[in-house]
């Protein structure tokens, strides 16, 4: 197998523009053993794979320099498999799915990573990034999915309240997590047949607009004298609550 030992060539230069938003089109970059047996499990295609010597034996790699490995890589210790996977198109609307989970202008790559593992684990249906939140294929909120996007699918709406419509139409009742006068202790809430809920900006939390939409607005009750939850904790709860 030949090595590709040159940072310069052309198939490694333009897979590290990949990293950034605006260079993917249909394809994105996971990196790590576990990721890649992740997607590989999943019956994802992959458009390429640079390997180091360690994992040679990987079918149908190309075979890199450890020197361009870390350059191509995103990790301060490269761990020697990096895989270019083909972005597919959901078969499913979000309209079709039960348990849905939102976030909405959640923008800490580390808590939408975090969200959506822990979605995943719950048996969620499906995930929706509103305008505004972190990149889904950035490499930071990929390491916290570990591969929970593959398992389950992953939607970006540039329009909330629209989107809120179309669910409620179609028979979704909205949750949306805030503390105001008309908000509900979450342990009073029973799941509904068909939900999705709304986790909010970690400053702002959700908008007023979506207090307004929403069906149910509740709240965790803090006994303490902390002001406020990390978003991806207060997810964790509100997620397992609505988990048979």
């Amino acid at each position: 197998m030949e090595m590709i030992t040159s940072k310069d060539n052309t198939r490694v230069k333009n897979a590290k523009k990949l990293y950034k938003k605006k260079n993917r089109t249909n394809s994105y970059l996971i990196e790590g053993q576990h990721l890649y047996e992740e997607a590989l499990k999943s019956g994802a295609d992959f458009k390429q794979i640079f390997v180091t010597e360690k994992f040679a034996d990987t079918p149908d790699a190309t075979l890199i320099s450890d020197d361009v490995m870390k350059f191509l890589s995103d990790a301060e210790t490269p761990q020697g498999i990096i895989a270019e996977v083909i972005l597919e198109a959901a078969t499913l609307k979000p309209e079709q799915l039960n348990k849905l989970l939102i976030l909405e202008n959640v923008q800490d790559p580390g808590n939408v990573g975090t969200i959506i593992r822990t979605a995943d684990a719950a048996g969620f249906d499906g995930v929706i990034l509103t305008a505004g939140s972190a990149d889904i294929y950035s490499p930071k909120v990929l390491r916290t999915m570990q591969g929970s996007h593959l398992h389950l699918p992953v939607f970006q709406e540039n329009d909330a309240q629209a989107l809120y419509q179309r669910l409620k139409t179609q028979g979704t009742t909205v949750i949306a997590t805030t503390l105001s006068e008309t908000s509900v202790d979450y342990r009073t809430v029973s799941q509904p047949e068909k939900f999705a809920l709304i986790m909010g900006n970690e400053g702002a939390g959700i908008t007023p607009e979506t207090s307004v939409t929403a069906d149910i607005l509740a709240h965790i009750n803090m006994p303490g004298q902390a002001e406020s939850l990390n978003v991806a904790v207060a997810a964790g709860i509100m997620i397992f609550s609505l988990t048979d």
